[in-house]
């Protein structure tokens, strides 16, 4: 690793921080060094504040004149919650900037790079792109598709059954896993499930994290025939949002009583397989959800298979043989004849957690 790329994973890991917190904007990390010393950090913590680059050149003060800033997103050219931060680089007197991968955002896309260049400063692209690329993976999806990153989130046994044929699935995974589980519900905006998950498991699909804090993800509930119980814990709202999607036609008396608990509304229209999932996708990124975690069970897994509409895998296995000719798993619907016929991924890491591992994965 030279040096350039060694101070690229600084920035990096700085804006891996914010993970989270900083929807719709992205993740960025900002490195400035002068002789081989860090002379300023700084990350965008949160959508409205300060960018990576303005807390890393407050920090550096003087020492900015002559170095090297590393920065993990092209900085922005245009005017949106805070001034363009290609002015303040361009201002600042560094010598050189290094960065990660050019922004998607047609907004951007390039015209921040140029402004350096043309104000003298070398400028080099590339550096680390790959892992930057992937530490926003969320906001290139927005950028290129206007639609959320739906990452499908399940556990399994070994032999790959997501519940024993009477739909029991607590617990698969271990404790560990588990915490994982919430620490992602925290980074993203919004948490979907089908009708037949809230009326097998009567789920809460909060955040819980042992040390305290988190944020809770908006609630979405498949129920094209408002079948909720009016008890049901994802009907409270109190420590969370529930948006339940559903058929104008659904039931009217049901559907007042669930406004009166504060319960809210996306109305799409059903296709021949069910609701129409992409026009979904659309309403909920006009709503500025930028990103959903399914942990929805085997129907709704194949509905959003079956519409290619799921962005990123991430598969729990446990070590355990479940068995049975009935036992449920990951995804149903229609059956294939051929291998010819499968959706391919590509394995891009494993890790472990516990005695699980989690492999994560991405449609080719």
């Amino acid at each position: 690793m030279n040096d350039d790329q060694y101070y690229m994973k600084l920035a990096l890991d700085l804006a891996a921080s914010a993970k989270g917190k900083t929807n719709p904007n992205p993740v960025v990390g900002a490195v400035i060094v002068k002789d081989g010393v860090i002379a300023g950090t700084g990350i965008h913590r949160k959508a409205g504040e300060p960018h990576a680059e303005v807390h890393a050149f407050k920090m550096a003060g003087e020492y900015a004149e002559g170095a090297t800033l590393y920065v993990t997103l092209e900085p922005c050219s245009h005017y949106g919650k805070t001034p363009p931060c290609a002015n303040l680089v361009k201002e600042s007197g560094v010598r050189r900037v290094v960065v990660a991968t050019q922004d998607p955002n047609p907004e951007v896309a390039g015209r921040g790079i140029s402004i350096l260049k043309d104000a003298g400063i070398e400028v080099e692209v590339g550096v680390l792109e790959k892992e930057a690329q992937r530490l926003n993976e969320r906001f290139i999806h927005n950028m290129l598709t206007n639609r959320p990153f739906v990452i499908s989130k399940y556990a399994m046994t070994l032999d790959g059954k997501l519940a024993t044929h009477t739909g029991h699935s607590k617990w698969i995974t271990g404790e560990e896993s588990r915490h994982s589980v919430h620490l992602l519900r925290d980074e993203v905006d919004a948490i979907l499930v089908g009708i037949g998950t809230v009326l097998a498991d009567d789920p809460s699909l909060t955040t819980r994290l042992p040390e305290g804090g988190g944020k809770n993800p908006i609630r979405i509930i498949l129920d094209s025939e408002l079948r909720v119980p009016l008890d049901a814990n994802v009907v409270q709202v109190s420590d969370a949002r529930t948006l339940i999607v559903t058929q104008e036609n659904a039931p009217a008396d049901k559907m007042e009583l669930l406004r009166e608990k504060g319960i809210e509304f996306i109305f799409v229209a059903k296709n021949e397989t069910g609701l129409d999932l992409k026009a979904l996708m659309e309403e909920l990124y006009k709503k500025g959800i930028t990103d959903v975690l399914l942990e929805g069970g085997s129907e709704v897994n194949a509905s959003f298979l079956r519409e290619r509409l799921i962005d990123k895998y991430l598969i729990y296995i446990a070590p355990k043989l479940l068995g049975g000719r009935n036992s449920l798993t990951p995804y149903t619907g229609m059956n294939v004849d051929t291998m010819d016929e499968a959706m391919d991924v590509s394995f891009s890491g494993v890790e472990t957690f516990g005695e699980d591992m989690r492999i994560t994965a991405y449609p080719k």
